[in-house]
């Protein structure tokens, strides 16, 4: 039987904070829905080293495990990525911590369209002057074509959000143009009036950009898949944005994959609170109706892809599963160590 899943970034807290946040958390639809299953298991994340455990399911749940996310997000973005090998590009801000620098998360940049496009272009000059073609996508979104870049992997955004740089930086001796070129635009932006104002403004500069993803296979999704607030490149790999109350309709669509990204941020920045209110929203807007209509039959079989920095939780819900009536519905599969 066909089954829509529903991706749920960042649901499963830390699991020294997970006991008082699933008591403090009212959700009702969710506890039913995952406690009355048909089945669930944690599976080991897939190059957890390079991708959040949810982020390498959903690659391979999409047919791009090995390679293409950079030119399936050109695709949707209404680019040709023309052949070569792609990378993700993101403009960004680095923090100089105590002892190591550190990416701030990309959805606190409120990097606007004129300013990222005037930002393009200082960089996309470098990259021209060292034969590499630079590709506007969107504000927060550009690619980087770089066919004599191989020999390293680059890891992605939210892997790499308030962790040492240090750790992900590619060593190789294959990375070091990519690496220069990191420098140079730094150096290209720092005196740029883009951050000049940002400043004036108290937001942070935009000093650097991060690379990943790269590949040269062209594959397409394998399945339909819709997003609310997901990064860019994640929402420009699906067919639709729509508000949270409808993404009931992809799941409703056999095989969608629906991606609820309103947790991410909360959890980067461990601000449980805010955390707690998103689930509480999802509960109203999307877990009550989702429930409905797997107890009715419109969704007929439904997976729940839970996920955190290191670990992943499935879990399987059918209408027959949901007359379980013996089975307490619980929270405790929020718990990542359960």
């Amino acid at each position: 039987m066909a089954q829509s899943t529903l991706v749920l970034p960042f649901a499963l807290p830390l699991p020294e904070f997970a006991p008082d946040l699933v008591r403090a958390l009212d959700a009702p639809a969710l506890a039913a829905l995952l406690s009355r299953s048909s089945g669930s298991s944690r599976p080991q994340p897939v190059d957890a080293s390079h991708l959040q455990p949810h982020e390498g399911w959903l690659l391979a749940a999409l047919g791009l495990a090995s390679g293409g996310v950079a030119a399936g997000a050109m695709r949707g973005l209404g680019l040709a990525p023309d052949g070569g090998a792609w990378y993700l590009a993101h403009p960004g801000h680095i923090q100089v911590a105590r002892s190591h620098l550190m990416m701030a998360d990309p959805r606190q940049l409120q990097l606007g369209e004129d300013d990222s496009r005037a930002l393009f272009e200082a960089a996309r000059a470098l990259c021209e002057d060292i034969g590499h073609t630079l590709v506007y996508g969107d504000a927060d979104t550009w690619f980087l074509r770089a066919d004599d870049w191989t020999g390293f992997k680059t890891a992605s955004p939210d892997t790499v959000v308030g962790m040492d740089l240090t750790d992900f930086m590619p060593k190789h001796v294959e990375a070091r143009p990519m690496r220069r070129l990191q420098n140079e635009v730094q150096m290209a932006w720092h005196a740029h009036p883009v951050n000049a104002a940002r400043e004036a403004r108290r937001l942070a500069v935009v000093n650097a950009f991060w690379l990943w993803g790269a590949g040269s296979a062209t594959a397409t999704p394998a399945r339909p898949l819709a997003t609310w607030r997901a990064p860019g490149w994640l929402a420009a790999l699906g067919q639709a944005r729509p508000e949270a109350r409808d993404l009931l309709a992809t799941l409703a669509t056999p095989d969608g994959i629906a991606v609820a990204g309103n947790l991410a941020e909360a959890a980067l920045a461990a601000d449980w609170g805010v955390w707690l209110q998103e689930m509480h929203y999802l509960e109203r807007a999307l877990f009550a109706p989702l429930l409905a209509a797997v107890k009715e039959g419109r969704v007929p079989r439904l997976q729940l892809v839970l996920g955190s920095r290191e670990a992943l939780a499935e879990s399987t819900t059918t209408a027959l599963a949901q007359r379980k009536f013996w089975r307490k519905p619980t929270l405790d599969a929020l718990r990542s160590n359960v």
